[in-house]
């Protein structure tokens, strides 16, 4: 008796497809330029808008940074500041899909936006904002661990003496070079794999392994273009935390309008 199934193939539908990963293209310093503009300009369209995600970001850094000061875990405070503005992407969401619309001349308000973030929460957003606070968790776990090893010796009980034990002993400098360079290490890292990944996650169906591989792709074949973007925005967030976290109420909305335009230069549309 002859099998039926001799010699059969599946047929084509069925055989198993491999995701194709988006194609990565190659930016200039002026696309760049041309991004902040367009995110400028999408801050000035809806500035009140934009700018409550920023005053929530600014606001929530500053009850976070008293917090510390209440709990009494002043060695947190440096950390945290420096520290805080590595979530800023996830934070941007609401920034991204403004320019997405925008970018549509698409009308929208609070309900189309906010529904927009709330529904994150069911797509591979999630597993980026847990990749995001295990770095940050990362980030302070280092930061402890450095300051017991090297200023082991050394006791503050308020802000003004832990400043003047590490900016102004050869200890406190010697834990500001080494929590310098991890610190550098774990920007590095998280920059590379969220820079285009989290307005990809907000656009696309992808999973978030495959946006991350994209994100460090952009990275690895446009380095000199990533490295200065990277630069404006550590720079830019730094300074935007000298007065009181404030700055942050225009600065972030416009980097988060820029990343997105960033994002559409460096990764190819979806074919069809």
């Amino acid at each position: 008796m002859t099998s039926n199934a001799r010699g059969s193939k599946p047929p084509g539908n069925l055989t198993p497809q491999k995701p194709t990963m988006p194609k990565v293209n190659k930016l200039t310093s002026g696309d760049v330029t041309a991004s902040l503009k367009a995110g400028f300009s999408d801050f000035v369209a809806r500035p009140f808008m934009s700018g409550f995600f920023g005053l929530f970001y600014a606001v929530f850094g500053i009850l976070f940074v008293w917090c510390l000061f209440w709990l009494g875990k002043i060695w947190m405070v440096i950390p945290a500041a420096i520290g805080f503005p590595l979530i800023a992407p996830f934070a941007a969401a609401g920034l991204y899909e403004m320019s997405r619309r925008l970018q549509r001349e698409e009308s929208f308000g609070w309900p189309e936006i906010l529904t927009v973030m709330a529904n994150q929460r069911k797509r591979e957003m999630g597993w980026m904002a847990f990749v995001t606070l295990f770095i940050l968790w990362v980030w302070f776990y280092q930061f402890r661990t450095v300051l017991v090893i090297v200023l082991q010796d050394s006791s503050f009980s308020d802000l003004e003496g832990f400043l003047t034990t590490v900016f102004l002993t050869p200890e406190g400098w010697t834990f500001l070079a080494i929590g310098s360079c991890v610190g550098a290490l774990l920007s590095a890292i998280l920059f590379s794999v969220t820079v285009v990944a989290m307005p990809m996650l907000l656009e696309r169906e992808i999973d978030f392994v495959s946006a991350m591989l994209t994100s460090i792709r952009v990275v690895s074949e446009n380095p000199t273009v990533m490295v200065t973007w990277a630069m404006i925005i550590s720079v830019t967030m730094l300074l935007s935390l000298v007065p009181a976290f404030l700055g942050l109420i225009f600065t972030l909305p416009i980097l988060g309008h820029t990343t997105w335009h960033l994002y559409q230069r460096a990764v190819a549309p979806v074919e069809g």
